[in-house]
């Protein structure tokens, strides 16, 4: 009797510590984050593991619409000041209040750390009251259409004020924040893990014990890893592995158009890699850019799955500028244009490419297309984190960037257009398009900014040829039939609430 007992007991044992060890999430990344701390990062793959630890005042759901999470609430008592209600009891993971003397540190944080990358998506803000330490008054300097769309994503992170104090410049390499994780380690290249957070606010809907973000930037190993069962989530896997994804009965694909784009930005005038013909001359630009099939690229590296375009707003997103479309290749025109320039070809041109093989294997065929032009382009591919650093000091000519994009086309255009901002890495400068972006923040008609959108992409796209914008890509994640409750919103975060495996 007693050993049937004990054999019971060890039997519920063992599977009480297989259930706990099946929570344990393993989701592979395609690139490695850069720095941890939401004011000064920029990575796509860091808004991923952000979304674990770091909870915003607003966040939006797979219909795109904004929705409360440290917030309950907000009402705007006129166009210029917006009254935010906060969650009561939330803690932060060293154990502090988030309150609104948080929300306040966190939000002049973001406007005035040195080398804050929110600090052009919230500018607007004039002061910051705590009415209670559950209300917060944020006044603008004037009515901003984009605003409390800029708090669903990094800028609306809040950080606990007694860590980010302590830690300094140096708080990313251990965030604390109030998400539904804490941070546990990172290993540069490797991975990063968090651990859940029991004191969680909304510790009911988290069923995962541990999650370990794997850096893999190969995407064939990525998908070996999520077939063999090393992985249970691949963030991103390329449009060619599709059909094998769904072949294989243990698999789960996920699809959904993404709000971004992929680009190449000139440098323009950031130090002295700007001085170059491309970078000074707008005809060798547009002759660049009559060289490039949009279309043949998407079909020979994306397998035709991508949507070519000309612009930073997706044909989903109502701001569209619908006639504003990538223009056919024009070979003939793009020779007369170097012609025209006065430069000898070939003309030398260097692009920074982040080391994936899909945008190397993009890299290659514009390589190619341009060349027919009178182009000899060479391709520097970098470890992406390096390659953004490299992109913010002026330390390149061309750059194939891609935006993960926002729900506002606000977020897609003013921080890398406008000249103050701060992702603006080329230093592109007019004072017409600096004046129609400002516009089109307080523009309350959505026709009248669609118009204001599509004025701006005439002068600083057709104009000034101060970037190129190719494609808009694909939100393509797959993990193993055993992962359930994963939802696939168009921004690409992997949010982990609901999220189980069985």
């Amino acid at each position: 009797m007693i050993s049937r007992l004990l054999l019971a007991a060890c039997a519920t044992l063992g599977l009480t510590i297989a259930a706990a060890h099946a929570q344990n999430l393993r989701i592979g990344l395609r690139e490695d984050p850069d720095i941890l701390d939401p004011t000064l990062a920029r990575t796509f793959v860091g808004r991923i593991v952000f979304a674990s630890l770091c909870d915003k005042l607003f966040d939006i759901n797979e219909r795109l619409e904004i929705v409360p999470q440290l917030a309950t609430g907000y009402t705007w008592e006129d166009p210029r000041t917006l009254l935010v209600t906060l969650r009561e009891g939330v803690r932060f993971h060293d154990g502090e209040a988030m309150d609104a003397e948080a929300v306040r540190y966190s939000l002049d944080r973001h406007q005035n750390m040195q080398g804050s990358f929110r600090r052009g998506e919230i500018n607007t803000i004039e002061a910051i009251e705590v009415v209670d330490p559950l209300k917060i008054r944020i006044r603008l300097r004037a009515p901003s259409a984009p605003f409390l769309s800029q708090l669903t994503d990094r800028a609306g992170m809040i950080v606990s004020p007694k860590a980010a104090e302590a830690g300094g410049r140096n708080f990313g390499t251990r965030p604390v924040c109030a998400g539904p994780f804490r941070f546990v380690e990172r290993v540069a290249q490797d991975r990063i893990v968090v651990e859940r957070f029991p004191e969680y606010w909304n510790a009911a809907a988290m069923h995962l014990n541990r999650v370990t973000y794997q850096i893999i930037t190969d995407s064939t190993v990525r998908l070996a890893n999520l077939q063999s069962g090393a992985l249970e989530m691949v963030q991103t896997i390329d449009p060619d592995d599709v059909p094998a994804v769904r072949r294989n009965s243990r698999l789960r694909v996920s699809v959904s158009d993404e709000l971004g784009y992929q680009s190449i930005t000139f440098n323009i005038g950031n130090g002295a890699r700007a001085q170059t013909p491309i970078g000074q001359n707008a005809r060798i630009r547009e002759a660049f850019e009559l060289a490039i099939d949009r279309a043949a690229l998407n079909q020979v590296v994306y397998e035709g799955m991508y949507t070519p375009t000309a612009q930073p707003v997706p044909p989903a997103n109502p701001f569209h500028v619908a006639g504003f479309r990538p223009e056919p290749r024009n070979v003939e025109r793009a020779r007369a244009l170097l012609r025209e320039a006065g430069v000898t070809t070939p003309l030398r041109v260097e692009m920074t490419i982040p080391n994936n093989p899909d945008l190397r294997q993009a890299g290659e065929v514009i390589q190619a297309m341009v060349r027919e032009a009178g182009f000899d382009l060479r391709l520097n591919t970098m470890e992406f984190a390096s390659s953004l650093q490299a992109a913010t000091r002026g330390d390149f000519e061309a750059y194939l960037l891609a935006w993960s994009g926002r729900v506002d086309p606000d977020g897609n255009s003013w921080t890398f257009i406008h000249s103050r901002g701060p992702q603006n890495d080329g230093r592109y400068s007019n004072t017409e398009v600096d004046r129609l972006l400002d516009a089109a923040r307080t523009e309350p008609d959505a026709g009248k900014r669609r118009e204001l959108y599509g004025q701006i992409w005439q002068i600083a796209l057709r104009q000034d040829r101060h970037r190129i914008y190719l494609w808009h890509r694909k939100n393509i994640v797959a993990h193993t039939e055993r992962l359930q409750g994963y939802v696939n919103v168009p921004d690409g975060i992997i949010r982990l609430q609901g999220m189980r495996l069985q």
